[in-house]
């Protein structure tokens, strides 16, 4: 599982957690998040997310 923080805001998506308050279930894939997706945070596109190593 990887995790991907927003270069914008610093927002944090972790696959391993998901985002079950938007209906995305714990262990999915950034690439399985619909391209139409936005920063919960700041609205910025999937486009201004960076792998980060932990």
């Amino acid at each position: 599982m990887k995790t991907w923080v927003c270069v914008v805001c610093g927002w944090i998506y972790e696959e391993a957690k998901g985002l079950p308050e938007e209906g995305i279930v714990p262990g999915t894939p950034w690439e399985a998040i619909p391209d139409d997706w936005r920063c919960p945070e700041c609205g910025v596109s999937k486009d201004d997310f960076e792998m980060m190593e932990i």
